[in-house]
């Protein structure tokens, strides 16, 4: 039975003392719908869902309903596995005005506290703490119920969870407000940087323009401190915009006679991915040195500006163009000859350099961490994690 006010839990109660977790169940994938009754799916925890929902992305059947466990509103839903230990225990408060089927991997914490008060503690630093001891599981990781009822909470009187609940609300909101800006400042940079390439010049194929070179394997066994300058297919897609002067790894320098190096003002390319619309990510290299890039890359040596390839290679139409070239197997692959097929406009290069100079300041605008809205909302999230942080610790 849940506690109430007549058992007045401590002020740093264990989870378990101010409410119940009970695992969701029989909920699959193919049972989601897109009417009827509401439904969470553990997996949407971790992707759609942010601090509480009153809608669900999904609905099951309203006849099954009754055969799934249910969340009623104020019930936090919490995914309870996943293979990043950061991720295990992320929590939605569920604030819809009818109950929420909810998936296994999932666990439900019906409880007497304010259940946006509890989404937020769930959030913080002193949850990644204590929950870390009751992490189980090698390659997906999971937290019981058990675990989480162990969890310790602290516990404010009601009108104190309220209004430390409506500070927190409003850093969401105001956060929420510069995500949007910021998604529309990248929308109208989409469309300019489309339009400015595009119209400079008629298109010519990519092998008419340059050749393109297959890097040679190394493994993140030959990843090294320091060594020779690298960039693996994979970095290029987590850790490179449209151009780079340095690297973020290096490989053991006894491998340098058996690899492959790309040049300054090379462009390189990813050759692989796990979508078709990542497949063909470039970044312009424009360090000093050579370096060295994996076999699932391509290298571009061309006379143009490589920041203007770069940018042709993030547009629409290449996009358009490529995907007819991508293979479709687990793994998306693009070969030389697919992406030489590819036509991108080759004016003259003042006109070259004249749209890269527009464009990379529309990119710092929408892009760069250190400048622009990026930066503004980088600020206003670690505001709002250190308040929240310091609101939820007593």
């Amino acid at each position: 039975m849940i506690p109430t006010s007549a058992n007045t839990p401590a002020p740093h109660p264990h989870l378990g003392e101010v409410g119940i977790f009970t695992r969701g169940a029989g909920l699959q994938k193919s049972d989601l719908r897109s009417v009827g009754t509401p439904a969470i799916h553990y997996g949407q925890v971790h992707t759609h869902y942010g601090v509480w929902a009153t809608e669900t992305k999904s609905f099951v059947d309203e006849r099954m309903a009754a055969r799934f466990k249910q969340a009623q509103p104020g019930a936090l839903v919490i995914a309870t596995t996943s293979e990043d230990d950061a991720a295990v225990g992320k929590a939605t408060a569920w604030l819809g005005a009818e109950p929420a089927a909810v998936s296994g991997d999932a666990h439900i914490f019906h409880h007497t506290l304010d259940p946006k008060f509890v989404s937020y503690f769930f959030q913080t630093a002193d949850f990644q703490r204590q929950k870390q001891a009751h992490l189980t599981g090698a390659k997906v990781r999971r937290i019981s119920a058990d675990g989480l009822s162990r969890i310790r909470i602290p516990l404010p009187p009601l009108e104190i969870q309220l209004a430390i609940v409506e500070v927190l609300d409003t850093f969401r909101s105001l956060e929420a407000e510069l995500e949007a800006e910021l998604e529309a400042r990248r929308r109208q940079y989409a469309h300019h940087r489309d339009t400015m390439v595009l119209d400079s010049a008629v298109q010519v194929p990519l092998h008419e323009l340059g050749k393109f070179s297959r890097g040679r394997r190394f493994t993140k066994a030959d990843v090294v401190e320091t060594g020779i300058p690298s960039i693996h297919y994979g970095e290029i897609y987590t850790d490179y915009g449209v151009a780079a002067q340095s690297t973020t790894s290096h490989v053991r320098s006894e491998l340098r006679p058996s690899l492959r190096y790309a040049n300054t003002n090379d462009v390189i390319i990813a050759g692989v991915g796990e979508t078709v619309e990542d497949v063909g990510k470039a970044v312009a290299w424009l360090g000093v040195e050579p370096v060295a890039y994996h076999d699932d890359c391509f290298a571009f040596t061309h006379d143009l500006n490589p920041k203007f390839v770069a940018y042709a290679m993030q547009t629409e139409d290449f996009h358009r163009q490529k995907d007819k070239y991508v293979s479709r197997a687990k793994v998306k692959r693009l070969s030389a000859d697919g992406l030489g097929k590819i036509l991108i406009p080759a004016p003259p290069r003042d006109e070259q350099d004249r749209i890269v100079d527009v464009l990379d300041s529309f990119d710092a605008l929408v892009n760069d961490l250190s400048v622009g809205l990026p930066a503004e909302l980088a600020a206003r999230r670690k505001q709002y994690e250190y308040y929240r942080d310091k609101l939820l610790t007593f």
